[in-house]
């Protein structure tokens, strides 16, 4: 059987049904870039510049001198460090609940059968339409008189802890990356639900619960009205230590922006460590779609 050779001139060709991005596609993409990039480092900008250089016309392009020092002083003022302390514990913490109850129920609402699955189901996803703002109230009373955690980090990481959205998310993504003969396969090796859970289940739903993790996290690490009004001033949050900083008679903008630029490196170190899971998992959802 010979072997027909394939000429250099294809070697580097796309694949059938493929076609190579041109120069106009790669202008648009570097131009959304561009523009996403651009308030990450107008705000390193700024925030490297003094009260007088930020508000001079035109505006400076490049950093100035002045960034370790509007750092300091943000962590000295704005009480930065049990900040970043607190936001951590808590955005950590949630994320890590979110993604476990989230993959748990929505497994059992995938795979399971059970009395009351689908009812339960419909109630999870009615859940979602009501306004989280309804519930501040009563929520605030309960933690207050009831448990009396008001200024503990619990009043935050307890009611976020679970996520009706997460486990209608995993629910529906473990319906289709999820076969049953998969699981079949399990039980036949004698498997028990648990170890289904640990060694099937999760595995399969990794791409997903990178996407759930980094939704959670920026939710719950910019989340400001519920940890103001649990935690108060005086145990804050990342983005109450910022309303601290834009308080006051006399606002520093490079203040704020210092302190706005270390309240987003967490999320993109978040995003550089999931970020080939959420690719994966897009890639893979559009690959379905």
């Amino acid at each position: 059987m010979s072997v027909i050779p394939v000429s250099r001139a294809h070697r580097g060709s796309p694949a059938p049904g493929r076609r190579r991005a041109g120069a106009p596609a790669y202008l648009l993409l570097g131009a959304i870039v561009a523009v996403s990039v651009f308030p990450l480092y107008w705000s390193l900008v700024a925030a490297s510049q003094d009260d007088s250089a930020a508000g001079r016309w035109p505006p400076a392009l490049l950093p100035g001198t002045h960034l370790w020092a509007n750092l300091r002083h943000a962590f000295a003022q704005g009480a930065f460090g049990l900040a970043l302390l607190n936001s951590t514990i808590i955005a950590s913490t949630v994320t890590l609940s979110v993604v476990l109850t989230s993959t748990l129920a929505g497994f059992a609402f995938a795979k399971l059968r059970f009395r009351g699955r689908d009812a339960m189901l419909v109630f999870l996803v009615v859940t979602m339409m009501v306004p989280a703002q309804l519930g501040i109230i009563p929520l605030y009373i309960m933690m207050a008189q009831w448990l009396g955690w008001t200024g503990h980090l619990q009043a935050v990481i307890v009611p976020a802890a679970t996520s009706a959205f997460g486990v209608f998310l995993m629910r529906q993504y473990l319906s289709e990356a999820l076969p049953d003969e998969l699981l079949e396969a399990g039980r036949v090796d004698g498997c028990s639900t648990t170890r289904l859970y640990w060694h099937v289940v999760l595995p399969a739903a990794r791409p997903a619960a990178a996407v759930l993790a980094l939704f959670t996290f920026m939710g719950a690490w910019n989340d400001f009205f519920w940890p103001l009004l649990a935690l108060g001033q005086s145990n804050p949050t990342v983005q109450v230590a910022l309303s601290t900083l834009a308080g006051g008679y006399y606002m520093s903008y490079t203040l704020v922006l210092a302190g706005t630029l270390i309240s987003t490196v967490p999320i993109l170190l978040v995003f550089v460590v999931l970020g080939r899971q959420i690719i994966g998992g897009i890639m893979q959802g559009a690959v379905k779609a």
